[in-house]
């Protein structure tokens, strides 16, 4: 048997396949098309302080090899999710973790707070880069100084595991990478989505409410591969990549380019099943590759 096992800091993960926040809803929706419990983590849908009801429609389009969005951290807040979601997601044999997202730093601290004593969420992703709200968001992640405070005063309310996610929407992301590091992230992932818009020729309007949107899919993972390499090669916390992945074969490309484990998210639209596909051709390939451990791969691509 390969050892399909990693570790992202103290927090370890029976496969490197996650699902990418706000693609998998809590998990529970999937679970007429796959078994979650195969899965090595479930990054529920963008949790804040209060309920958002997001922006208005129409927030998402598609556009060549990928899709625009602008649904604007829709939830029912974290104290819905702790009393109606988290009985329900608990007692899964796969690692749950909760996308923490604000308007301000004390949301984001308020969260993490509410979240410290629940037993069986893993850790939490910090989102420092959803593009379509107007306070917070992109807005923490596209400077040092405001990536690092949120991190920062996260951390002294959090106990456990804290990813922060980070925008691709930068000049240099390893500066951000580095910043967050030293603030005491556990680990970084990346990327979110690319700001982009659509125009819809005919009625002369854009195809988002919003005007512009996030852009993701197949058609962002080059960059992103990128993205992922260079920031790996900057932090000695594990990274997180994401952007684009449709299949095993491409969680493969983030993880020899020194991704420890990936996320999955547009893809899942298109086929609810692409999660457990993907670890059955990791673990094909392992065997093809006479390699015994996942592992291995991590950072392995040759120059």
């Amino acid at each position: 048997m390969v050892d399909l096992s990693v570790e992202i800091g103290k927090l370890k993960l029976k496969n490197p396949i996650m699902t990418a926040s706000g693609t998998f809803g809590y998990g529970e929706e999937f679970a007429d098309f796959i078994d979650l419990n195969r899965l090595g983590g479930i990054i529920v849908k963008g949790t804040t302080l209060h309920h958002r009801e997001g922006n208005p429609y129409p927030r998402m389009a598609e556009t060549p090899s990928g899709m625009l969005n602008a649904v604007g951290l829709q939830n029912k807040g974290v104290d819905y999710f702790i009393e109606h979601i988290y009985p329900h997601i608990k007692d899964l044999d796969t690692r749950v973790i909760v996308n923490v997202s604000g308007s301000s730093i004390d949301d984001y601290v308020a969260v993490c707070e509410k979240l410290n004593p629940l037993e069986k969420i893993a850790a939490v992703e910090i989102n420092i880069s959803c593009p379509n709200v107007k306070q917070g968001g992109m807005g923490f992640g596209t400077t040092c100084s405001g990536a690092e405070s949120v991190t920062s005063a996260v951390r002294k309310a959090y106990d456990g595991t804290m990813i922060v996610k980070l925008t691709p929407n930068v000049t240099d992301v390893t500066e951000i990478a580095r910043a967050v590091e030293a603030a005491g992230a556990d680990a970084v992932s990346l990327t979110n989505t690319f700001l982009g818009m659509a125009i819809d020729v005919e009625k002369r309007r854009p195809m988002l409410s919003t005007i512009t949107g996030g852009l993701s899919g197949p058609c962002i993972r080059p960059i992103a591969v990128r993205m992922v390499w260079q920031v790996a090669n900057a932090v000695k916390v594990p990274v997180v990549g994401l952007g684009g992945i449709m299949n095993g074969r491409d969680a493969i490309e983030f993880m020899l380019a020194g991704a420890t484990a990936v996320e999955i998210g547009t893809a899942n639209f298109v086929d609810p099943q692409v999660t457990v596909k993907a670890i059955d051709w990791i673990e094909d390939y392992l065997r093809r590759h006479n390699i015994s451990s996942v592992r291995e791969l991590i950072g392995a691509m040759e120059v």
